[in-house]
């Protein structure tokens, strides 16, 4: 309750303290300056969302007086760990989470659909149906909603993917399967080049970034230093591209003059690690954390994903946010599933 009527105050303000450029979607949502509304791709929809709920009429501060409680009030839903008010490594990188979702949360935008859309997922993974039909619906989602970011319909697939390899016998097996599925990632690039004529990753991240980056004011974009003309500069873009969403440490130490980017690496580092060893006691005793791992191979999906479209940090934290009910549901995993096996009174 701290933390919401904290963060609720803070939501409420950032329209007057945010500099103009976090603005940037939102404009597009509201104005609709090229007439764009829809019901399929990002900003059609969200145009269409905005205009049917009649928020986009509204002063920014009530938008975030109604958001904000409401993905909050969500997450709460989900379940609130004992702990939670203990301070710790993996709490106070909650806390952040929270405090982006406060700001992201203060505005039209795509996040709080994305945020809606995929909310169901941790509900559905607590349910009493059969494991086999949570993954699927699960799954199945992703698919029904590509109609707002088409993308989504890869998630799935790299998902499938990685969790076959991960059968595959290595010594370090999570490093392996995630190695495999950017594997796949790669080859179903150099597919679309062969098919359409341009690599994926180029066409949908650098040459956004060149075509844009004066125009947008970009100080974080992830820009490959080889050129992704040819099948190797393709394939060490995705690679660099996935490290730069989850492991930004070039992007640090390119940045150490900008505190807030220097922040938001570390919180994507410790985030990221975090994840990442969970990952790996899935992959050793996958049989007793199979729901878990599977929760881990959509978010890693994600991550790879990221990998290839986003064009800067900035942005790949703004879209983690949308995900957070997955990425809250699965740092707590074992304490909301242990809550759920003890005895009620």
């Amino acid at each position: 309750m701290v933390l919401f009527v904290v963060f609720l105050i803070i939501s409420t303000l950032t329209t007057y303290i945010l500099p103009k450029r976090y603005f940037n979607d939102t404009k597009i949502i509201v104005i609709d300056k090229w007439n764009e509304i829809g019901w399929v791709g990002s900003y059609p929809f969200a145009i269409m969302f905005y205009k049917l709920t009649g928020m986009k009429h509204l002063p920014f501060f009530v938008i975030a007086i109604i958001q904000f409680p409401i993905t909050t009030y969500i997450l709460s839903k989900i379940g609130i760990p004992k702990n939670f008010h203990i301070i710790n490594v993996k709490n106070v990188l909650v806390y952040i989470a929270f405090l982006l979702l406060a700001i992201y949360m203060s505005m039209p935008t795509k996040e709080f659909i994305t945020f809606l859309m995929f909310s169901p997922i941790p509900f559905i993974f607590r349910s009493q149906k059969s494991t086999r039909f949570k993954i699927i619906i699960s799954l199945l989602l992703f698919v029904l909603c590509s109609f707002f970011r088409a993308y989504y319909l890869l998630i799935p697939i790299f998902a499938i993917a990685m969790y076959f390899a991960s059968f595959i016998k290595f010594e370090k097996r999570a490093v392996s399967t995630i190695f495999s599925g950017l594997m796949i990632v790669i080859f179903l690039s150099f597919s679309h080049g062969i098919i359409k004529g341009e690599f994926l990753s180029k066409l949908t991240r650098e040459d956004y970034i060149v075509k844009n980056i004066n125009s947008m004011n970009i100080n974080s974009a992830i820009q490959s230093p080889i050129s992704q003309d040819t099948w190797y500069g393709e394939a060490f873009g995705i690679v660099y591209g996935f490290m730069a969403v989850n492991f930004p440490i070039s992007e640090m130490i390119k940045h150490l003059l900008s505190p807030q980017i220097v922040a938001f690496v570390i919180w994507e580092l410790l985030f990221f690690y975090i994840l990442f060893v969970r990952f790996s006691r899935c992959l050793k005793n996958r049989k007793e954390n199979q729901l878990e791992l599977w929760i881990l191979l959509i978010l890693i999906s994600y991550f790879m994903v990221q990998g290839v479209f986003e064009p800067d940090l900035g942005t790949s934290i703004r879209h983690k946010i949308g995900f957070l009910p997955l990425i809250y549901f699965a740092l707590y995993y074992d304490r909301f599933i242990e809550r759920e096996k003890l005895p009620k009174t």
